[in-house]
């Protein structure tokens, strides 16, 4: 019973030791072809890229100088390239003069119109005015009891009428007041108001 026991517990370590060697070689062989695409990428990448020596005198034989030429076409290096950074410090920035930093407001300018704008169509001109009445009312011909009457005079002239009476052939008297008379001058169908004048 002793040997049975025995007989089984090396053969479980022996199963053990064998199984653990097999998981070492799949392990060691994981690694290697995980690590191995990475080294071939970074030898190809390192060979496939030139070096910087290898830029500057590719640029030196195209350009015919020191400088690097604008169009070059940029790598995925992740190098830092202090020539790129000169390059772009030698770059000076011609604006046209405005201070992005400040708010300027345009005015617009006037549209000035090409077309001559058309003379406006005047009226002709109406009939000029009639002439005032060149008659002075300056007191009055009647007695108590009678009509009203009155003098009119125009220049040496003295006219004596009372309302609805035409004088001088054209100046009819509409109406006798106090103060004034109305006047219409027949010939223009003009009125207009007389007043007394002293003296």
């Amino acid at each position: 019973m002793a040997m049975k026991v025995g007989a089984e517990s090396r053969a479980k370590l022996i199963t053990a030791i064998v199984l653990l060697g097999i998981a070492v070689l799949l392990l060691g062989s994981w690694l290697l072809s995980a690590g191995a695409p990475g080294i071939s990428t970074s030898r190809a990448r390192t060979a496939d890229q030139p070096t910087e020596e290898g830029v500057h005198s590719t640029t030196r034989a195209k350009n015919g100088s020191g400088k690097k030429s604008a169009t070059e076409a940029r790598s995925l290096d992740p190098r830092l390239r202090l020539d790129w950074l000169k390059s772009t410090e030698d770059t000076k920035y011609s604006g046209s003069g405005r201070n992005i930093f400040q708010t300027y407001v345009e005015i617009p300018k006037p549209i000035v119109n090409p077309v001559q704008p058309q003379a406006q169509n005047v009226p002709p001109p109406g009939p000029p005015p009639p002439p005032p009445i060149d008659l002075k009312f300056f007191g009055f011909a009647s007695r108590p009891g009678e009509a009203k009457r009155i003098f009119l005079s125009e220049g040496e002239d003295i006219f004596i009428a009372g309302e609805g009476q035409i004088v001088d052939r054209r100046y009819k008297v509409l109406h006798i007041s106090l103060n004034a008379v109305e006047i219409e001058d027949v010939l223009n169908n003009n009125r207009q108001s007389i007043p007394l004048t002293q003296g």
